[in-house]
């Protein structure tokens, strides 16, 4: 018998997300032929001596909830109490590294902590930890859960977080000598909302749909290290283009070190394809080890130490718990 062993620690899921291994098709319109037709789709290897940027910049965010609470509005004259709504009370942040070469560090970060709710009178929450911004979240669909809409508007806040300190670090980088117009920026998951930032990259990790018609998707699981599909087009609620590339590391299931990378559909061709080429030059450098990330070799080790820095900037989640708690005692 073989099998294959999925290379991420188990407490992280899988890389491939979706019920029993099999990926979704997906209903997206897709054009596959962007940078060349279908009939000749192949694996492209690296450029080889492809310049890379002065800096590559990778931004990432965190986010934690720190506790679930109710929220009442106040009635008005005369009236009842209306039942309490849950809330959420989280802490989020956002930062980038900067990469210059054999040297990286983190040259900005943003926390935020937020108090998200639908009751219309909720105010900021105080504690001795720290302050919780009232966040009012539009009602919606009755078929929407409510802890779903604001679980949604908490993941809203952190994107604009993280667009905030991507212009913020490209400020940064200029002040640390380096040319302008001369990076590359990797901004860890879909660029949905991020695409206008100019030379981005949307990194996407792990899949839960194929995106590729049937024949032409098979080419994914054939990739080898370094090398990347051509590149598409594809259009769900917003359109960008799109390709798919496979990361050196252990080899194991058929789309072990995949990863999606996107950019902006406003592209022109040539640009989308100097871009693509480029990921390939620049993310393998970065790829992790198994012995040091359990998401290798899609965790990137300027993301994995982010991740931690900005972990540990949202405090300690049992103190920031026993705050709230006691700030929602009576006085």
């Amino acid at each position: 018998m073989r099998f294959s062993v999925d290379g991420w620690n188990p407490a992280y899921g899988t890389a491939m997300e979706a019920e029993e291994q099999q990926l979704q098709e997906s209903t997206a319109a897709v054009t596959v032929d962007v940078e060349m037709p279908a009939s000749k789709w192949d694996a492209i290897d690296a450029t080889r001596g492809l310049p890379l940027p002065a800096a590559t910049l990778f931004v990432d965010g965190v986010r934690r909830i720190e506790a679930r609470v109710w929220i009442s509005d106040e009635p008005a004259p005369g009236e009842q109490p209306a039942a309490a709504t849950p809330a959420l009370c989280a802490s989020y942040a956002a930062g980038v590294v900067c990469s210059t070469g054999p040297e990286a560090q983190v040259i900005t970060t943003q926390l935020r902590r937020g108090l998200f709710t639908v009751a219309q009178h909720a105010g900021d929450i105080a504690t001795r930890a720290g302050s919780y911004a009232a966040e009012r979240v539009k009602d919606g669909a009755a078929s929407v859960p409510l802890m779903v809409r604001l679980s949604a508007a908490l993941q809203r806040r952190l994107g604009e977080v993280e667009v905030q300190v991507a212009l913020e670090a490209r400020s940064e980088s200029h002040k640390l000598g380096l040319p302008a117009d001369d990076d590359l920026l990797i901004i860890d998951g879909p660029l949905q909302g991020r695409q206008h930032l100019p030379r981005a990259i949307g990194y996407i990790k792990s899949h839960r749909t194929t995106y590729l018609p049937q024949d032409l998707n098979a080419l994914v699981g054939r990739l080898r290290p370094g090398q990347r599909t051509p590149v598409f087009l594809m259009g769900t609620s917003w359109q960008r283009h799109s390709w798919y590339l496979r990361l050196p590391g252990d080899p194991g299931a058929p789309w072990a070190g995949v990863v999606r990378v996107e950019c902006a559909a406003e592209l022109l061709p040539d640009e989308v394809v100097r871009l693509a080429n480029l990921s390939q030059s620049c993310l393998a450098r970065f790829a992790s080890d198994s012995y040091k990330d359990a998401r290798a070799p899609q965790n990137l080790y300027p993301i994995g130490g982010l991740e931690r820095e900005l972990r540990h900037r949202l405090g300690d989640p049992k103190l920031l718990y026993r705050a709230l708690r006691a700030a929602s005692q009576p006085r």
